[in-house]
């Protein structure tokens, strides 16, 4: 049997081999970008048609959709401190606006956090003179906790 992992390394090499986008990708699958992106990297199970529809593009075969549809153990780092730079470049602003994240959270909804499950994510290049910008959009529901 094909594992999540396997399958994630067999669609990014047909990925590459087919010279397509994760966007491409998304548009076949019908999903999100990040979100399909996170799924063909072994973070989400996926339906049946969406992981039939995703490897028929990346032309795998059967073994790579039933380890898509599979239902993952959620986390990517192999290490508590990611050594990938741009990995790191997160962990680092966590580091230095995690406090402020969770102040300002606590403030504007009360006790409670930011769901990382019922979450829409979003990665956008912006033009600007200075140089090209990264926009990163977190969406989650908040959770207020419960006494």
């Amino acid at each position: 049997m094909t594992t999540k992992q396997e399958a994630a390394a067999a669609v990014r090499d047909a990925k590459v081999r087919l010279g397509l986008s994760w966007a491409q990708v998304a548009e076949a699958v019908g999903r999100p970008v990040a979100w399909t992106t996170a799924a063909l990297l072994g973070q989400h199970p996926m339906p049946a048609a969406e992981a039939t529809a995703a490897a028929a593009l990346l032309e795998l075969d059967d073994n790579v959709v039933m380890a898509l549809r599979l239902q993952p153990t959620r986390g990517a780092l192999d290490t508590a401190v990611p050594v990938d730079p741009t990995i790191y470049r997160f962990y680092e602003v966590l580091q230095v606006y995690g406090p402020t994240i969770k102040e300002l959270i606590h403030e504007q909804f009360g006790d409670g956090i930011m769901s990382a499950i019922n979450f829409r994510m979003d990665v956008k290049k912006v033009a600007d003179p200075a140089g090209d910008r990264v926009v990163v959009t977190l969406d989650g529901k908040f959770l207020p906790y419960q006494w």
